[in-house]
């Protein structure tokens, strides 16, 4: 019987110590350890809830402990966070096993040393009833910072960018699991056809109010495994994602160049878009994803992608196309319920990815004919990496003129932003945060 408390803990310190991912990193223990769905369930539970509390944990096990939490051992602290995550924040552990399997946990570790000090930090705990502290909100750093566990650097930014109230809805949404969203392929289905087929397996299929053929899932199961997914009926990709490639607007016949390609959604949203008529050319700086693409393309029974391996900050000319895309490599900031651990990255970097991005526009933009448009789009919520990064551009660029973006129905703007751009804040239409502008090239100069 799999020990998933340690596969937990195994996966966890890998993730916050050894950079690893943790949707990938779970992935792999699953099949490392060929876990059972309701074991998979458990160690996900696991893991996500620990990243996405644990600034909160790590509050509540100071307020208990003899110790300061600098001076707690790593091992011994990330068995804590697992304890007590199990005690406050999942009713199903009776409070005996959170407390027992904790202190197993800690001696399977060679800990053993620590193992009374465990014991007696879950114990507080419990006989106090579980009541912890947070910070009065008239601290609002420090309140949402802890409250929403969100290290306050990122926590000022959202502030300063987006105000109180939207700020702490975007971090009240880091909490649980991103719809599962997927896109119809058209080319070989129709939606009604797909939802008939996946509802005789037990697999729900809602509509989404402004795509027109996408649907959430829910009970799939692992998706790999499903054979509608196998036939290439469809592909996973977030409705946020998919919204800015309705805003792209390929046609049939067309030609786009996606300089940042992988994994290649925008790419297959826009081939099944265009009826599989025309030219993609998609690209990545690295060929194991470009290999992806092709295997999705293939699956998919799309024939006119084209991929490469490019680095598109290297300024590399793109072939004659209609239209490009830079969906840019960024911080995150909009995808922390799909990989909570980014907010605890110790260097957010951000000079160097505004600047990074600048470039990828510039250098994508210098290709494209007079009458070509372009979409530059982020999965985060930092304004320096979104309207910054387009202001500078247009201003710099005298060639370019912003295109007015015709939001569909259902969708609506929730921040004051030029009609050029668009922010998909978390918590409003249950999509990942997301920046897109629109833009168009006017003359040679």
């Amino acid at each position: 019987m799999a020990d998933v408390r340690k596969i937990a803990y195994t996966v966890l310190d890998r993730v916050l110590f050894e950079g690893a991912y943790s949707a990938l990193t779970i992935s792999a223990a699953c099949k490392e350890y060929a876990l059972d769905q309701r074991d998979t369930a458990f160690l996900s539970t696991l893991v996500y809830g620990v990243l996405e509390r644990m600034l909160t944990l790590d509050e509540i096990i100071r307020q208990y402990s003899s110790l300061r939490l600098k001076k707690i051992e790593h091992k011994t602290l990330l068995v804590l966070r697992l304890g007590v995550y199990q005690l406050l924040f999942m009713d199903k552990v009776p409070d005996n096993a959170a407390v027992d399997e904790s202190v197993k946990l800690i001696k399977k570790l060679k800990n053993f040393q620590s193992s009374g000090f465990v014991n007696a930090v879950l114990r507080a705990i419990i006989r106090n009833g579980k009541r912890y502290r947070l910070p009065d909100r008239s601290d609002i750093l420090k309140y949402l910072s802890v409250t929403y566990s969100c290290p306050e650097e990122i926590v000022s930014s959202l502030l300063g960018d987006y105000g109180e109230e939207h700020t702490e809805r975007i971090l009240s949404d880091s909490f649980g699991r991103a719809p599962l969203t997927v896109r119809v392929n058209t080319l070989k289905t129709t939606k009604d056809e797909l939802r008939e087929r996946l509802g005789e397996r037990g697999i729900e299929a809602d509509d989404i109010s402004f795509l027109e053929n996408s649907l959430n899932l829910g009970h799939t199961g692992s998706i790999e495994e499903i054979d509608e997914f196998k036939e290439g009926l469809f592909y996973v990709q977030d409705a946020a994602s998919q919204l800015s490639c309705e805003i792209l607007s390929m046609n049939r016949g067309e030609t786009l160049c996606d300089v940042c390609a992988a994994p290649g959604g925008k790419s297959f949203y826009s081939a099944i878009r265009m009826e599989n008529q025309g030219r993609i050319y998609s690209y990545d700086v690295f060929e194991h994803k470009t290999s992806l693409i092709e295997k999705g393309a293939a699956r998919l029974g799309i024939d006119i992608i084209r991929t490469a391996v490019r680095d598109a900050s290297k300024g590399e000319s793109l072939p004659s196309c209609d239209k490009i895309l830079c969906d840019v490599p960024c911080s995150g900031w909009g995808i922390f319920r799909r990989k909570p651990e980014i907010r605890y990255k110790k260097d957010t970097n951000i000079d160097f990815l505004s600047s990074l991005q600048y470039s990828i526009l510039c250098m994508s933009a210098d290709s494209l004919p007079t009458g070509g448009e372009i979409v530059y789009s982020t999965c985060t919520l930092n304004r320096r990496e979104n309207h910054d990064v387009v202001e500078r551009f247009l201003k710099e660029h005298k060639s370019f003129r912003p295109v007015e973006i015709n939001l569909p129905e259902g969708i609506t703007r929730m921040i004051d932003e030029p009609p050029y751009t668009l922010s998909l804040l978390p918590g409003f239409f249950n999509t990942d945060g997301f920046f897109i502008a629109k833009m168009k090239r006017v003359s040679d100069d």
